[in-house]
């Protein structure tokens, strides 16, 4: 079941970020580099579309939409490892669609680990630019991509 998260949801939702990003075997020392971008506050909840989906009690997965008028930023997509290529991160893709459809969004942006570009690209996203990102002094180039509603 996809529902709102809620504030008291921020510690289990920056866990499970984290998770899935180690999940792609980064070097522990990118993924400190990373916490900050990867922590889910209270106030970031209230102040933004979480949603997570969560079945016999566990949290799988959530998604943040971020909303500026007719466009969102999909801020933020994770889904526990245990449960990556269950179906749960599609789920979680059609209701954050679907939500931004209701809220008059036409367009979503998104910068795609490149682990995750596949998925977003059979969901639908096309790649519209490359974002520079260095860590380590190593240029990674991040997916930027679009989904029209």
């Amino acid at each position: 079941m996809i529902h709102k998260a809620s504030p008291d949801n921020a510690e289990t939702l920056t866990q499970i970020a984290l998770d899935a990003k180690r999940h792609w075997g980064y070097p522990e020392n990118w993924i400190q580099h990373w916490e900050s971008d990867l922590t889910i506050s209270p106030d970031f909840i209230n102040q933004n579309q979480v949603y997570v989906a969560e079945d016999e009690g566990e949290i799988r997965g959530f998604y943040a939409l971020c909303l500026n008028g007719d466009k969102a930023e999909l801020e933020h997509m994770w889904v526990r490892p245990s449960y990556i290529g269950t179906g749960i991160g599609k789920e979680l893709f059609l209701d954050a669609m679907e939500r931004a459809s209701k809220l008059n969004v036409n367009t979503i942006e998104l910068s795609a680990d490149p682990n995750a570009a596949g998925f977003y690209a059979r969901m639908g996203a096309q790649q519209i630019a490359e974002v520079d990102s260095d860590i380590d002094g190593q240029t990674r180039k991040l997916p930027r991509m679009k989904v029209e509603i």
